[in-house]
């Protein structure tokens, strides 16, 4: 996955960015299928924002804290389709969404986040400030009408849907996997029963989105469509 400070925005997107951290709170979504870089763009949007200022103009929601814990989903009987969309909590999600809305500029809301090597949601881990005009979100379920996801997208201002070419996805994926402990094949094996059912689905939900964000790996660009 590109790292952030090996990329940058295109004129057009940078320019969409600081109208939505110019002014009252707004909520931007960023959403994508499975190993598509959704974090690495969210986490460069924040960082692009908040370059030069002592506060922060950007902060960072990932919808993954609101994974299930693991002991739950054995429970229910989907650990093995970890990170289906009926393996979220997308109602808390949603409500988190609704709250940081009305967030007051005193108060101080805090969010679960996901721990990778844990594998495991954290509850209030991320102190989320009401003086923060744009709080950025990344998840794969963002624009998603079914399983209980379909209030999430009214919370948000906007939403960008992230493309990046398959070849190259597939294998971002593949070597996350591997980094949290899969083999090769084991990670081959999750993305064909787990990550690309789930993919079909987010890819339907393109259509939804505001603006379509293309990466451009040889530029190091990502770019408006």
């Amino acid at each position: 996955m590109p790292a952030p400070h090996s990329a940058a925005l295109d004129a057009g997107l940078l320019q969409a960015l600081r109208l939505l951290g110019n002014g009252p709170r707004r909520l931007l979504g960023i959403v994508g299928p499975p190993g598509a870089g959704k974090s690495t763009l969210a986490e460069l949007v924040c960082a692009t924002l908040n370059t030069a200022h002592a506060h922060p103009l950007a902060q960072l929601l990932p919808m993954d804290g609101f994974h299930l814990a693991q002991s739950e989903l054995e429970r229910l009987g989907r650990a093995q389709r970890k990170g289906a969309p009926d393996t979220f909590d997308a109602s808390g999600y949603a409500a988190l969404l609704q709250r940081l809305r009305q967030q007051a500029p005193s108060e101080v809301v805090y969010a679960p986040d996901f721990r990778r090597p844990l594998d495991e949601p954290i509850a209030n881990a991320l102190p989320l400030w009401g003086t923060t005009p744009l709080v950025v979100t990344e998840g794969n379920y963002l624009l998603l009408a079914e399983d209980g996801w379909a209030p999430v997208a009214q919370w948000l201002d906007e939403v960008w849907y992230l493309e990046v070419d398959a070849a190259i996805r597939l294998e971002q994926l593949a070597q996350r996997h591997q980094r949290f402990g899969r083999t090769r094949q084991e990670a081959l094996d999750w993305i064909a029963s787990t990550d690309e059912p789930n993919a079909r689905r987010i890819e339907a939900t393109a259509v939804r989105a505001h603006r379509t964000v293309l990466w451009d790996a040889a530029a190091g660009l990502y770019r408006l469509r």
